[in-house]
């Protein structure tokens, strides 16, 4: 159904790998414009976070216990989008769709692969009265594409520029580029880790959640013999299309290759660096004019610094073409919601190896 007898007001919804709070985004899409209307972004209560990550690793109970969490996340999303309505000023029936991501907690890319997310649709559709597209996915994958990552269209739909050659990094707790040539989409994948295990260090030997402007990680010098273990990962060396995700990089990767004896500031700068080297490392053949920046990693000026050291190239922000790196993903969400209700595909095979585009999401009806 076309945008012009529905309203054009869509709420996209992420928690992404860093499991550190729900990014909530009320948007206004049609056929080729796009703004931000209202932005929240609401911590999830430590038990629930913990929940979920105990979750991403294989365990007893799991389904007992997957269930109740993708319930518990649901109605954390329902009350940020009502909170969302509530300062915005716009009722629920104003609402065309929630575009909701859900949480990972299983990625398995490959033959018979699947992705999970938390969060239950049905629950979120009851809670706001309003239609949720979800399980955006696991269609692509069917196809026998990655599932991931879903948001380089989208990047094209707003970053995109004739004669410009760019790369989108898009830094979470996992890091994934979009190759951007003129208007055309080259292509896109996760690179590997993006802030997880710098997150998961500092928390383990400064209990603080993450690295505030990369601070501790400037002040340390890397552990070049540890670097180039950490970088002999088989993952770097796959070719596109790829993606990854807790299931590969997680603590106990870490720790297995870790030196009996070690300085842990100096393993936080090892840290910052294996992110900077191997989205750099990613983006080598394609030899960007510019790299744009997105997600939680855009605030730590130290990694920023290191990857445009490797580069050579400028490195900003999204914020420089007019979309806040905070929103971005959540915002992405929102579009493909928008492209579910308007059935227009929403994968791109040259990203993720589908056999063909697809129209993806799951519609749920109040």
């Amino acid at each position: 159904m076309s945008s012009d007898i529905h309203s054009d007001y869509l709420i996209g919804l992420m928690t992404g790998t860093s499991v550190d709070g729900i990014d909530a985004v009320l948007t206004r899409i049609g056929d080729g414009h796009f703004s931000l209307q209202a932005t929240l972004n609401e911590p999830l209560p430590g038990t629930l976070q913990q929940s979920v990550l105990d979750l991403c690793q294989p365990g007893d109970n799991e389904i007992d216990r997957a269930g109740t969490v993708s319930r518990q996340l649901a109605l954390c999303y329902a009350q940020t989008c009502q909170t969302l309505l509530q300062q915005a000023g716009l009722a629920p029936q104003q609402i065309r769709a929630i575009g909701c991501h859900g949480q990972t907690v299983r990625h398995r890319p490959g033959e018979s692969g699947f992705s999970l997310q938390l969060g239950c649709p049905d629950t979120l559709a009851v809670e706001t009265g309003i239609p949720v597209v979800s399980n955006f996915r696991n269609k692509d994958m069917a196809l026998g594409g990655q599932g991931a990552p879903l948001v380089p269209p989208f990047h094209q739909q707003l970053f995109a520029r004739p004669g410009q050659r760019r790369a989108i990094a898009n830094i979470g707790g996992m890091a994934n580029v979009t190759l951007l040539d003129g208007d055309n989409l080259l292509g896109g994948f996760d690179t590997g880790p993006g802030n997880v295990l710098m997150d998961l260090w500092i928390r383990q030997h400064r209990q603080q959640p993450f690295d505030r402007n990369g601070d501790w990680a400037a002040g340390g010098t890397p552990d070049s013999t540890l670097l180039e273990q950490l970088l002999d990962d088989p993952y770097f060396r796959l070719p596109p299309p790829k993606s990854t995700g807790r299931e590969l990089f997680h603590g106990d990767w870490l720790n297995q290759r870790l030196p009996d004896h070690y300085d842990a500031q100096q393993v936080q700068a090892t840290l910052a660096e294996l992110t900077a080297r191997s989205i750099s490392d990613a983006l080598a053949d394609f030899a960007p004019q510019q790299l744009l920046v997105c997600g939680g990693g855009t605030h730590n000026r130290h990694l920023l610094a290191r990857l445009q050291h490797h580069l050579g190239v400028p490195v900003t922000s999204t914020e420089s073409e007019g979309l806040h790196p905070d929103w971005v993903e959540a915002a992405a969400f929102a579009w493909l919601a928008w492209a579910r209700m308007e059935g227009q595909c929403g994968n791109a095979p040259a990203v993720t190896g589908a056999s063909r585009e697809a129209i993806l999401g799951q519609v749920t009806l109040p």
